[in-house]
């Protein structure tokens, strides 16, 4: 490719962040469990980007790793407070917070890396891998949900907002068939092929 360099290319030489290009065109092309979504990537590569530039400066840890800082400064759940606080730790330990927002990429930026770049092309599913991935996606958000609400029931409770003893939390996604009235969990649902209507 010639021209100029992608915004990609040049944060992964800037940063040295070596093997990175090829890690996100072998998971962007895997099959099954190990793929990646360009999403996903575009948000492994901010976290890679973020963890070098932490090292870079001599900042080992922001209360919790590159992953939580990540979240602090671009999750729109996060309170203003707690994004504020994050920023301020990190612009104390010598980082430029908006030339690093700046440098965060998006998923198009990763599509035209993996695609137009490196010439990557995906293999198409088979119907197993579909279903597969489905059930996969599904699972990561119910565990992306309950973590989540278990952070913010505890810092309700430790802030005594709310009374809450030792507790569980439990998501359960169900599917309701408005047509045969099955209802079953969405796990059950794409292990058993589906509700009770006819073909």
């Amino acid at each position: 490719m010639t021209g100029r360099r992608s915004k990609v290319e040049r944060l992964i030489e800037e940063h040295d962040l070596t093997g990175l290009g090829d890690e996100l065109v072998d998971r962007w092309t895997a099959t099954g469990d190990e793929r990646m979504s360009l999403r996903d990537l575009a948000r492994h590569f901010n976290v890679r980007l973020l963890a070098a530039t932490m090292e870079a400066a001599g900042v080992s840890t922001i209360e919790g790793d590159p992953e939580s800082v990540y979240d602090a400064l671009t999750d729109d759940d996060v309170s203003a407070g707690r994004r504020t606080e994050v920023r301020s730790r990190l612009e104390r330990a010598g980082v430029d917070v908006e030339e690093l927002e700046r440098s965060f990429v998006t998923y198009q930026a990763i599509r035209s890396y993996v695609k137009d770049v490196r010439g990557a092309e995906q293999a198409t599913p088979d119907d197993e891998e579909r279903i597969e991935s489905a059930r996969t996606a599904i699972q990561r958000l119910v565990s992306r949900t309950t973590a989540v609400a278990e952070e913010k029931l505890e810092r309700l409770r430790d802030a005594d907002l709310i009374t809450l003893g030792d507790f569980r939390l439990i998501v359960d996604v169900q599917v309701y068939c408005r047509d045969c009235g099955t209802q079953r969990g969405v796990a059950d649902l794409i292990s058993e092929g589906g509700c009770d209507c006819e073909d």
